[in-house]
């Protein structure tokens, strides 16, 4: 989907700008209605935050947080 302004499937370039829009909200919820906006479904695992595209819901990666 779309990070700093350009489509991307690259997982590094997706990671650094969902983590940037972290540091921007106060709480975890916040960050996840965010980024739904950007086209993003971000859901907590075990093994840390699952990344998937909307409206497919296809899970791009999982990013430690």
């Amino acid at each position: 989907m779309f990070a700093e302004n350009k489509l991307t499937d690259d997982m590094t370039e997706i990671m650094a700008f969902l983590l940037a829009e972290r540091r921007k909200v106060l709480s975890e919820s916040e960050w996840r209605f965010r980024m739904r906006g950007y086209g993003y479904n971000l859901r907590r695992t075990e093994g840390g935050v699952e990344v998937a595209r909307l409206p497919q819901n296809r899970v791009l990666g999982t990013i430690a947080v």
